[in-house]
């Protein structure tokens, strides 16, 4: 492979953008949205520079990897010439089945089509293309340049060669690949969303409050970040929607997201990314701002 094809630009996208670019393959990073595809090129920028100066990168190779990256806004063209697309969009499944047409119609036959869904049905996106065989999920985790994990979904009709190429695709990006089947939550969410929704309940329930819940997690179970935090970092309303997934998958009532993340979400408090979640966030980014300001 060496012609690579990320669609969406938000966070996730520039990052995967970012390990490939670095990594020495051509990348059309594609998006409808040229602003967003300005802040994610600022955004690649930063992080690179970060690089530099820890010294994990050269200059040279900073603007190497930059030359690697094309931004592109028109789908179709951005992908006929993919050896691999990854699709990094919105976690929304329609939106996703109709990016998946598109790239179905507009990508060569042999091209690769993945995923970056954290719990989507591989197999129901598969569904829509005329190559289910060549779908498969790539599940980077959040920070992508930073996170060594890669959770490969096989979608029921995945042929082994296109894991196998996936897996070692994953490698040369310096990245641990592990290959998962495909059931709602896959593995990674499958665990995590019901720690961070008991989380949630036992706030709820006032069990605990916010900082409390995430030492006694930090220092009790020697997790890097508690789970309300996390939850914050990766959006409440992502939370919501992988939850829905698990419950609507499974129709097990465990699953079912708590009353509190479900009214945080509709009053628009997201997390970091809307400045306030669990805990206050400074504008425009992940620094927490005020750590026990959450009112239920």
């Amino acid at each position: 492979m060496k012609q690579i094809a990320v669609i969406g630009a938000g966070t996730m996208g520039n990052g995967i953008a970012h390990v490939f670019a670095q990594s020495g393959f051509r990348v059309n990073l594609i998006d409808v949205n040229a602003d967003q595809l300005q802040k994610a090129i600022a955004t690649i920028t930063k992080n690179l520079d970060r690089q530099v100066a820890k010294g994990t990168a050269t200059e040279e190779q900073k603007q190497a990897a930059l030359q690697n990256i094309t931004t592109v806004t028109d789908l179709s063209n951005g992908v006929q010439n993919a050896d691999l697309v990854v699709e990094a969009a919105t976690e929304n499944t329609d939106l996703k089945l109709k990016i998946f047409q598109q790239m179905d119609a507009a990508a060569p036959a042999g091209c690769i089509l993945a995923t970056n869904t954290s719990s989507i049905s591989i197999t129901k996106i598969a569904a829509v293309t005329k190559r289910p065989e060549l779908v498969i999920g790539m599940h980077f985790m959040n920070p992508v340049p930073v996170m060594k994990l890669v959770e490969i979904i096989n979608g029921y009709a995945t042929k082994q060669e296109v894991t196998d190429a996936v897996v070692t695709l994953s490698k040369t990006l310096g990245k641990i690949p592990c290959v998962v089947n495909d059931y709602p939550g896959f593995i990674a969410n499958r665990i995590l969303m019901p720690m961070i929704n008991e989380a949630i309940y036992s706030l709820f329930e006032g069990v605990a409050g916010v900082e409390e819940i995430d030492t006694v997690m930090k220092l009790g179970m020697a997790h890097p970040m508690g789970p309300l935090q996390l939850a914050d970092f990766i959006g409440l309303d992502v939370c919501l929607a992988i939850l829905r997934v698990l419950h609507d998958g499974f129709g097990n009532p465990k699953y079912a997201p708590c009353p509190l993340l479900v009214n945080m979400v509709t009053a628009g408090k997201l997390g970091a990314k809307s400045g306030e979640g669990f805990y206050t966030y400074t504008p425009g980014s992940k620094e927490l701002l005020v750590s026990s300001s959450f009112k239920k």
